[in-house]
């Protein structure tokens, strides 16, 4: 029950994260609408979609990425289509007779999209969750990373659900304030039309963001309330709970959060098996890397807050390469379509990652390290053992001390 609680928290949560900002022109669509008959729909398609969704991503099976691939494709479609008549009514009935007449009578809409029926409704919501990927903080990492590596269960698909109906909450409030205001819009003028286009431009800018990928790039710019700090102190107040499926971590590998660090001996350097697919590099294994300093470094190209430290991790990595050093990209997938090793070769390219990268679909290396958040970062000595670690954005100027002192034990001038 606890981590019910939790797991609903940290969803009202994401309303202060910027992973929220590319569906919002989505969810205000449904602004001055009955909230019974339209956002509530709306905001339970989306819940229901994203679980099932992310349930379906701890699922092995290269049909897991296809479904979801073509889902998401579905999902802008729709969503252009729906922008079209908020947008350019008249014009797009014109032009696209067929397509809007089609779309008008799955949404139950007017042509202007003035009315929305229950089921149009639970559809744009159903839309809205094959596109939603939400910044993973702790307790949502938890929840990910656990189902991930035992496989789907219906532990992790309820605490899914109770994540993404925090997130619903949230938003209801927000939908809520909006039909508020167009209400008191419409009394004063009588027309929102103007608002509704301004909506749907939004919302076409938000679709071509996410085709092409911009959102991430955007969004790894933009800061808003940091979550995180919030849910590791309620998983501090209230308790961290028997997640299912996830493998308790001791100890050993514990942030080190000295301004000089202290770089302990903590065990060996895992081994680097069950890699899917290596890019930029052969597969590597520890006996090959003995002699080097490693930096193991654990992303995902949806992850936000992996964007954000990945211009570090890439300076250290073209600075300190002469020197001896090793940077190892885990890409461990937090959703199914992160899953398709072309779409991680072609981020991986737009982020200017040259270093090797491990393809860690089914979490066999992020298993042996013991690991639960994205980004990660394992700093390894020259005998293959585990110095330091770091979780999280942040501290890179001491990270770079760490290297740094690593390479100095090596014998290398830095």
């Amino acid at each position: 029950m606890l981590a019910i609680i939790l797991g609903y928290l940290a969803g009202m949560l994401t309303i202060a994260s910027p992973c929220i900002l590319p569906i919002l022109p989505f969810i205000f669509s449904h602004s001055g609408q009955s909230f019974k008959r339209s956002g509530l729909p709306m905001l339970a398609g989306m819940a229901l979609t994203f679980t099932a969704f992310a349930s379906l991503a701890a699922v092995s099976g290269e049909w897991t990425i296809a479904a979801n691939q073509y889902g998401r494709t579905l999902a802008l479609a729709f969503m252009a289509l729906f922008a079209l008549t908020l947008l350019f009514p008249q014009l797009a009935e014109r032009i696209f007779r067929p397509w809007v007449a089609a779309g008008n009578r799955l949404l139950n809409t007017s042509a202007v999209g003035e009315q929305k029926g229950i089921g149009g409704a639970l559809l744009s919501g159903v839309a809205t969750g094959l596109l939603w990927t939400p910044c993973a903080g702790p307790i949502l990492g938890l929840v990910l990373t656990g189902a991930a590596i035992q496989g789907a269960n219906i532990g992790s698909s309820f605490l899914l659900l109770s994540y993404a109906a925090g997130a619903a909450t949230s938003l209801a409030l927000v939908l809520l304030t909006g039909n508020k205001v167009l209400l008191a819009m419409k009394k004063s003028s009588g027309n929102v039309s103007g608002l509704r286009r301004v909506l749907g431009g939004l919302m076409l800018v938000g679709v071509l963001a996410i085709s092409l990928g911009l959102d991430r790039g955007v969004l790894a710019r933009v800061s808003l309330l940091p979550t995180a700090p919030i849910e590791e102190q309620l998983l501090q107040k209230l308790g961290t709970p028997e997640l299912p499926k996830i493998k308790e971590t001791k100890a050993a590998l514990t942030p080190i959060k000295e301004e000089l660090p202290v770089l302990k001996d903590q065990g060996e350097m895992p081994p680097l098996t069950g890699v899917v697919q290596w890019l930029n590099s052969p597969p590597l294994t520890p006996q090959e890397l003995r002699g080097k300093v490693v930096l193991v470094h654990f992303w995902t190209f949806g992850c936000i807050n992996c964007q954000r430290s990945l211009p570090y991790v890439n300076a250290w990595a073209k600075k300190y390469r002469e020197q001896g050093l090793v940077v190892i990209g885990i890409h461990s997938p937090e959703f199914a379509f992160e899953k398709d090793p072309a779409s991680v070769k072609k981020e991986a390219a737009k982020l200017g990652i040259d270093y090797p990268i491990a393809i860690d679909n089914n979490f066999t290396v992020w298993n042996a390290y013991k690991n639960n958040y994205w980004p990660a970062h394992y700093f390894i000595d020259a005998k293959g053992h585990i110095r330091y670690m770091h979780i999280g954005e942040g501290d890179y100027a001491q990270s770079e001390r760490v290297i740094q002192e690593l390479l100095s034990e090596a014998g290398s001038k830095v």
